[in-house]
């Protein structure tokens, strides 16, 4: 946890730290399952290893891409400056670095490594919306996940996903490339590469699911924490009632561009509504604006 003023949530850390040693077992066994097909053990640690790298040291990289976002100066942006500078000087942190994605889709989002590599983004269509109270309640929560340390975690845990669907594919192809193999070695073989698919979809299910459910947490943390840090919970919930209203006037087309982002936006951009909530990334607006409404009576006596 970032050594701030913003609140520590235990709940939070316990859960990261759970969710990470899963994550590492997963890792292990998908490791596992590469050296048994055969696959060359100096192969597997560069793929697993590169995988880990470039997503830890290049995920702001990464995501500010994937948004078409760019970095942006105080001379630039001086009403974004001001807002962060006002809540670094109040969560007595150090000042991440500030962006904007030029999309019309009102969101926000923070991505980074660690504080110290942390980068806070806005959205044209999040500032051209919001009112200046409004907009800083949404950073008050991207702050909050820096402060937290979550967003690293977030980025590391997709990692399993996408390395067990690595497996899942070369088992895929090898069974269908021994389709032809009518001898009994070919048979188990092609039972092994099977096998080996289906543990890698079962795999990529549980590794999406513990991110899901550490996603959907770390909203409700953020959440609180930064409303708690502004010391206006009701300013967040009209902020979340206001930029979920706005989705609906954004076309289609627009909103999948961006839903890959979703697990580090502060709404999503699509929502599978209430039948999807085990593999929502979010929690439900009512369920946020509930806790920020039991948070407005508790700070206001």
């Amino acid at each position: 946890m970032a050594k701030s003023k913003i609140e520590t949530d235990r709940g939070l850390d316990v859960r990261m730290f759970i969710t990470g040693l899963a994550l590492v077992l997963l890792y292990a066994i998908v490791v596992t399952v590469m050296i048994r097909l055969g696959v060359s053990t100096v192969f597997v640690i560069v793929i697993a290893a590169g995988l880990l790298f470039s997503q830890y040291y290049f995920s702001d990289k990464i995501a500010m891409f994937s948004m078409r976002a760019h970095e942006v100066t105080p001379e630039q942006e001086p009403r974004l400056h001001e807002i962060v500078d006002r809540l670094c000087l109040l969560a007595d942190m150090k000042k991440p670095r500030v962006g904007v994605a030029e999309i019309d889709v009102p969101n926000a989002f923070a991505t980074g490594r660690s504080p110290s590599h942390a980068v806070i983004c806005a959205t044209r269509g999040l500032m051209n919306r919001l009112s200046d109270e409004e907009l800083e309640a949404v950073l008050a929560h991207e702050l909050s996940h820096v402060a937290h340390r979550d967003v690293a975690v977030m980025t590391i845990a997709s990692g399993v996903g996408m390395l067990a669907g690595l497996v899942g594919r070369m088992a895929m192809w090898g069974a269908m490339f021994s389709g032809g193999d009518r001898s009994q070695s070919g048979e188990n073989t092609a039972l092994l590469e099977m096998a080996t698919w289906l543990i890698s979809m079962v795999i990529y299910v549980i590794a999406y699911l513990l991110t899901m459910a550490l996603s959907r947490y770390r909203e409700l943390s953020a959440d609180r924490s930064g409303a708690i840090l502004i010391g206006k919970p009701s300013v967040l919930a009209s902020a979340l009632v206001h930029i979920t209203g706005d989705m609906g006037k954004i076309p289609r087309t627009d909103l999948r561009h961006a839903e890959a982002m979703n697990n580090f936006f502060f709404v999503p951009a699509l929502s599978g509504g209430s039948a999807a909530t085990l593999f929502a990334t979010h929690p439900s607006l009512e369920k946020r604006l509930d806790q920020l409404n039991k948070l407005e009576r508790e700070l206001n006596g």
